[in-house]
């Protein structure tokens, strides 16, 4: 039997580490969910057609009924795409592997809809699920049908999303910048509603002023979040276009970014006399050669305009423990 992690309800005593993230999904909701009326749908038995195999979990149709819903068999060919959907990169085979746990077991956990004036359905949450369900060739999914307003939906897909983590931060930053732009939201707002720090979406939304390649490598995944973070401190678009592409050419680190980033902002002056040598400071050296005789490895310490990096290395296990213990006995 395969089970995967769309396909699994969790009991509500178990704990979730993601579980405090924001306000939760049903405090999105205005007074508790409520089914649209004049759908054509079926309720949903807890026991699959071959009466072995559980469908709906119970404890699923509980808490649906508990807040006034019921779960319904929607036609998926009735369900339209979630306009506020933030994810853009679905994994093939994931998805293949899904549409094999849902054809052998059902899905277990319903989707969340509304229903539109026309009597079709659009998308809250679940977007994985519809997928896979019409890859096993599943006719109708089970769902349940809420009356939310397009912000209270678009918040239950940015915050459903960030409690599966299954955003890039391309995509997170995009979510919040949806939601600024279309509701009116304040940074302090959205960081209240996915449980975020302000800084924390002001960071991510500063993505969205890099040039477009460079977002374009944050969307595959060939750039993360801290590489774009040091990008940043660069102002010149062509510039940080050069430099992020040599970041992807040559795999660097962010450390290695850095080390690029800094130099290229403040390049450090020569000593004619050592030829290409890099010039440091004598009173930095000197600290520094005092640091290496108390702590018995090396230390380089890069300072630039009275700002900069002490960076210790050890090459052992016992000597990372002298560093940290000389360094606490130093407090």
């Amino acid at each position: 039997m395969t089970i995967t992690a769309e396909n699994v309800v969790v009991p509500s005593a178990a704990p979730d580490k993601r579980r405090a993230l924001g306000r939760g999904l049903e405090s999105l909701l205005p007074g508790g969910a409520r089914v649209a009326s004049g759908a054509a749908m079926a309720p949903v038995s807890t026991v699959a057609p071959d009466g072995a195999r559980p469908a709906v979990l119970p404890e699923v149709q509980a808490a649906a009924a508990a807040s006034g819903s019921r779960v319904m068999q929607v036609p998926l060919d009735q369900i339209d795409e979630n306009p506020y959907q933030t994810r853009q990169h679905f994994d093939n085979q994931a998805l293949q592997e899904l549409a094999d746990s849902i054809r052998a077991n059902g899905v277990v956990q319903p989707v969340v809809v509304r229903a539109t004036p026309a009597g079709r359905f659009v998308l809250i949450l679940g977007e994985r699920r519809c997928r896979a369900s019409k890859l096993a060739g599943k006719p109708t999914i089970p769902a349940i049908v809420r009356s939310v307003s397009d912000q209270q939906a678009a918040e239950m897909t940015v915050v459903e999303n960030l409690q599966r983590q299954d955003l890039n931060c391309l995509e997170q930053a995009n979510a919040f910048a949806r939601l600024s732009r279309e509701f009116g939201l304040t940074q302090e707002q959205i960081g209240q509603r996915t449980g975020m720090a302000r800084e924390s979406v002001s960071n991510y939304m500063r993505l969205l002023k890099l040039p477009p390649m460079v977002q374009h490598y944050l969307g595959e995944g060939k750039l993360g979040f801290s590489e774009a973070r040091v990008l940043l401190q660069l102002t010149d678009p062509e510039l940080i276009l050069r430099i992020a592409d040599e970041a992807v050419r040559k795999q660097m680190s962010v450390l290695q970014l850095k080390d690029l980033v800094d130099h290229t902002n403040n390049p450090m002056p020569k000593d004619p006399a050592a030829g290409a040598a890099r010039w440091q400071d004598p009173n930095v050296r000197e600290i520094q050669m005092q640091m290496e005789r108390a702590l018995g490895v090396r230390v380089r310490i890069t300072d630039r305009n009275g700002k900069g990096r002490i960076v210790i290395e050890y090459a052992t296990l016992e000597d990372f423990d002298r560093v940290v213990e000389t360094l606490k006995g130093s407090g």
